[in-house]
């Protein structure tokens, strides 16, 4: 099992290894994704790692580029930006924050801006 840092979380996510990725959440983590189909008000949530998986399964199988562009970690949170671009050359950004316990997430707000 990968220790998560931002080194760790780098290689999984630019790589599309979303096993990897669910392995850094425990078994109780909450997902929250605000975009322009989940405002603040109806975030979607995605609660358990096995949730968690089945979402990232989804993310990473799609014909995507995925590229970290910035990323910290303090104590018992971390935080990071991604650009994702598809093949037509829409992109996504993402700006995410993790609580961590134990060195797992355990709850992750994620922001998403999507080109139009």
């Amino acid at each position: 099992m990968e220790t998560l840092t931002i080194p760790t979380l780098r290689q999984a996510i630019e790589s599309r290894d979303g096993k990897t990725l669910a392995g850094f959440y425990a078994d109780d983590a909450t997902l929250r994704i605000i975009d322009q189909m989940n405002p603040p008000s109806r975030p979607q949530e995605i609660k358990g790692r096995e949730a968690i998986a089945a979402y990232y399964d989804d993310v990473c199988g799609r014909t995507m580029t995925h590229r970290v562009d910035t990323g910290i970690i303090d104590g018992d949170q971390l935080a990071f930006t991604q650009t994702c671009t598809y093949p037509d050359g829409k992109r996504v950004f993402c700006s995410s924050s993790l609580e961590l316990n134990g060195g797992k997430v355990v709850r992750q707000i994620s922001i998403q801006a999507w080109d139009p």
